[in-house]
Parts: structure tokens; C-alpha cells; sequence
């Protein structure tokens, strides 16, 4: 049998993953990311081109000062020797700087206003980069919603965030994940809502990481 030290030296950090949007979801799948032991991504992209603001309120619970890019903060809370790579890219996603896509895990987790149609093309730049794509299906709701958890080619047309991705050509090989509801229904988005999404959200970025990675060593 392998003694512990040797399993211990493949425990390692591997694959990346780009994390677009870093706001109170964004945030705290970041940290799950970064924070997981003896395994989980290498390194971590953050994009977003957003400050920190006074109803920013889990940002100011870690220290972060109000005006301070939120993806600068999170690459100084990990701190300059540690041991993942976060590269910070304070910049929002459109349609002329999609090169910025890349990784080997493409999470989608934008919001405000309509932001339908630059998760399609986020999307779809990573399928053309051989990533693996998470984006949400809603992140309202007050406890005891389920979290849903499927890839696109499973979920019903009618929900209008499928429903736009499939007329896009989404159609496979995308997870959604979320509560289902949206800012039409009458839920608030809570806390402990979205601890229960980014918790899910993470899962799926580690089991996709690890996708990749095997994928890798079979070439």
C-alpha cells in the first residue's frame, strides 16, 4: 500500500476555473473554491468589473473597503503566499473581450438587468475553448426550495432561462443550478439561499475539474 505521504503528494491542486461575476454568489463560491484542501483548482479567474459598495455587506464582513474592485479583494484576502493561484480581471464580459474566457470550468454567475444574452455568448466561448460550463436558473427564495442541479437537456423549455439558452443552440453539456424562481416571483434572494447554490455550484465545478483532468490523462 502507498504510505500517506505519497497519497499525500497527489492530493495537489489541479485545472482552472473562471468564476464571471463575483457578487454575493460569485463571492462565496470563491471562497468554497479556494478554501478546498488537498484538492480543487490551481487557479482561479475572477471577472468582474464592479466595486465594492455599502450594501456589499458580505464583502465588508471579510474587510473589504468600500470602492475596492471586488475581484482585487478577493486576490488580497488570499494573500500574496498562497498556495492557489487568483488572478484578478476587473473587467465585465461583452461581446469584444470574450477572449478573456478561458479554463477548463467556465461559471456563470452574473445579475442585474438583462444579462441573458452575454451568459449565451460566455457560454458558448467556452464550449469553442473545450471548457465545461455552470451558469444559475434562479437565486430567489426563502428555505425549502429545491436546488436544482441538471444539465440543460434534462430541463423543462417552459422556464424562461432554459428556455432562452435552448433557442440560443444551448441545448447539452450545460449544468443549471438554482432555486428555479426568478425576479417575477415574489421571493427575496437570502443568505443561506445562496450558501445552499454556491455549496451545489461548487460540487459541480469539482466534479468537472475532475472530468477534465481524467479526460487529460487519456489523451
Amino acid at each position: 500500500m502507498e504510505n500517506i505521504m505519497e497519497m499525500e503528494n497527489k492530493k495537489v491542486h489541479l485545472g482552472e476555473v473562471s468564476l464571471v461575476g463575483l457578487g454575493r454568489l460569485g463571492l462565496r463560491t470563491a471562497l468554497n473554491l479556494i478554501q478546498t484542501h488537498r484538492g480543487g483548482p490551481q487557479t482561479v479567474y475572477a471577472l468582474d468589473a464592479q466595486k465594492v459598495s455599502i450594501d456589499d455587506l458580505i464583502f465588508r464582513m471579510y474587510g473589504a473597503e468600500i470602492g475596492e474592485y471586488k475581484v482585487e479583494f478577493l486576490k488580497r484576502l488570499a494573500g500574496k503566499e498562497f498556495n492557489k493561484q487568483i488572478i484578478p480581471i476587473s473587467e465585465n464580459i461583452t461581446p469584444y473581450n470574450l477572449n478573456l474566457i478561458k479554463g477548463d470550468v467556465v461559471c456563470v454567475e452574473i445579475a442585474g438587468g438583462d444579462t441573458l444574452k452575454t451568459t449565451t455568448n460566455i457560454i458558448k466561448k467556452a464550449h469553442d475553448i473545450g471548457a465545461f460550463t455552470i451558469s444559475t436558473c434562479g437565486v430567489f427564495g426563502i428555505g425549502g426550495e429545491n436546488i436544482i442541479v441538471q444539465d440543460i437537456s434534462k430541463m423543462d423549455d417552459d422556464h424562461p432561462i432554459v428556455g432562452f439558452l435552448k433557442k440560443k443552440g444551448i441545448i447539452k453539456n450545460h449544468v443549471l443550478v438554482g432555486t428555479g424562481k426568478l425576479i417575477r416571483d415574489w421571493e427575496p434572494v437570502t443568505p443561506y439561499i445562496l450558501d445552499q447554490i454556491s455549496q451545489a455550484i461548487t460540487t459541480e465545478i469539482l466534479k468537472l475539474l475532475k472530468k477534465k483532468n481524467d479526460t487529460k490523462k487519456s489523451d
